[in-house]
């Protein structure tokens, strides 16, 4: 079965050789590599041209300039292959991930998808891992709710088959786009498998976009988590309450959050500590507290929540 790895471009000039290069080193036979130059106006758009150039799995779309979600439908469109998974072109992949991968979708074609590790802010201070059990779910809402899923709705560390994205595009001007178009995906897929094999380096950037979002992204970025129509668990809850906070103290709009208590039980660390304080203050005097505590923290650099 064809893999087609979507490749955005726009002003990644230091990066873009050490991604393709990744993606090249796969030991895949049948697969294309489509790099979607988003009117990049640096030396990119020549780069993808010369890598085209150098191998003939590599095809080129250029635009003009739409932004990741519209550069990834581009490439989606574009694609030609079974399955799809897309990379981003400040990121890459470790040798030796996609085959093991492809070979496990081979022998389960009922598998709509499948996700694999994440070493997150690669090279940052908050460097983590993202690990999983091979496993495999039929019931979607399991696989959302066991793995907290909402956390890693990430596109580029999966497999998806191509037909799942019919009808389905990435929103355009959304620096979370992920968030909105992964459940909509992962809405239509009857069975997904989790795999430990295989690493993506998703690599620290603090002058990204989503790292500087303003309060509008971050009403987009929960609108995505409200509207998608599956399971709210008290530990998805507590991620929005801090997106909701982040958002009332940026921008001090209404509360797009409908206030609710939790089981602090299930809670760990200071997520547990903020589901106390919901409990007892309720959600807005959670925010209003919090944003006052911000304010004395930046003057005094001497309390935080």
């Amino acid at each position: 079965m064809k893999l087609s790895i979507i490749i955005p471009v726009y002003r990644v000039e230091a990066t873009l050789d050490r991604c393709v290069e990744s993606v090249l080193n796969q030991n895949l036979e049948d697969f294309e590599v489509i790099l979607v130059d988003d009117g990049s106006p640096d030396k990119c758009p020549q780069m993808c041209d010369d890598w085209a150039k150098k191998d003939a799995h590599i095809h080129v779309v250029h635009k003009n300039n739409g932004g990741l979600g519209d550069a990834r439908n581009a490439g989606v469109s574009a694609a030609t292959g079974d399955y799809i998974t897309f990379a981003d072109s400040d990121d890459y992949i470790q040798p030796d991930t996609y085959l093991p991968l492809i070979q496990l979708l081979n022998s389960n074609t009922d598998y709509d998808f499948v996700e694999y590790p994440v070493a997150v802010h690669f090279g940052g201070k908050h460097q983590s891992m993202l690990t999983f059990k091979d496993q495999v779910f039929s019931n979607i809402n399991d696989y959302w709710t066991s793995l907290h899923s909402h956390r890693h709705c990430y596109v580029w560390n999966k497999i998806f088959k191509r037909h799942l994205f019919d009808g389905i595009q990435f929103p355009i001007g959304h620096v979370f786009d992920d968030a909105n178009t992964f459940p909509r995906v992962l809405k239509r897929c009857k069975t997904v498998a989790t795999s430990s094999c295989g690493l993506y380096y998703y690599c620290d950037n603090p002058k990204s976009l989503s790292a500087n979002a303003d309060g509008r992204q971050l009403q987009l970025l929960l609108a995505s988590h409200l509207n998608h129509g599956l399971p709210i668990d008290d530990v998805c809850y507590m991620d929005l309450v801090n997106i909701q906070m982040d958002i009332y103290e940026l921008s001090a709009s209404p509360i797009m959050l409908r206030n609710r208590r939790v089981s602090v039980g299930m809670l760990k660390g200071r997520q547990k500590l903020k589901g106390i304080a919901l409990n007892i203050l309720g959600l807005k005097n959670l925010c209003i507290t919090n944003k006052i505590l911000h304010k004395i923290w930046r003057n005094h650099s001497s309390v935080s929540f």
